[in-house]
């Protein structure tokens, strides 16, 4: 049923632009509001049906057929005249339609030129994204990089002054007790006062 109403619309958009001027794919397509594989098939269609009436309007009737066959001389000359307009007239269709289809052609052809002029701004657009992105990535790593070696430097530095520390400490308390001994021995002893009470 969709396909119907789609044929119907290219039909109808056809025939309202052949009043004017003859239908291409793209003014239908345009008028009637559908694609351009719809436009082709229908509008291909449309032209085949119109060119059978028109066959069918220009067939010579069956009484001309018989007067035709009593009147051979006369038939002759006149199929001969009708003969040579059908194919003037089929000449100048052929040339309306190759016409025709060179215009779609040339329709066709920019719109396949501005779909790939699209095409490759979008590609080109997303490689320059993609670019960024692995610039920031690259240099991402290289920071982390940077930040890695300072922390193993910071730790290294942490731990030789933690062992600085433990050697000072150990110092001073050696420095400490000898300190401690060292007083000991200068601090005089007290003295315990004589006998009689009488001090020297």
């Amino acid at each position: 049923m969709a396909e119907k109403s789609v044929k119907d619309r290219v039909y109808a958009a056809a025939e309202q632009i052949s009043a004017e001027r003859n239908p291409t794919v793209s003014s239908v397509r345009q008028a009637a509001a559908v694609s351009s594989a719809d436009a082709t098939r229908f509008l291909k269609e449309w032209r085949e049906e119109k060119a059978a009436a028109g066959t069918q309007i220009a067939a010579t009737p069956q009484a001309v057929l018989e007067h035709a066959a009593r009147l051979a001389g006369t038939v002759w000359a006149e199929a001969a005249k009708l003969a040579d307009d059908r194919h003037a007239g089929l000449e100048a269709q052929w040339a309306r339609e190759r016409q025709e289809k060179d215009h779609e052609l040339a329709e066709l052809g920019a719109d396949l030129d501005r779909t790939a002029a699209e095409k490759d701004a979008a590609i080109a657009e997303l490689t320059s994204q993609l670019h960024a992105a692995a610039a920031r990535t690259e240099g991402a790593e290289k920071n982390a990089a940077e930040a890695l070696k300072a922390a193993d430097a910071a730790r290294a530095e942490a731990t030789r002054l933690n062992i600085a520390l433990s050697g000072a400490e150990a110092r001073a308390e050696t420095l400490q007790q000898a300190l401690d001994a060292l007083l000991q021995r200068v601090t005089p002893e007290t003295q315990e006062p004589p006998a009689d009470g009488i001090q020297d």
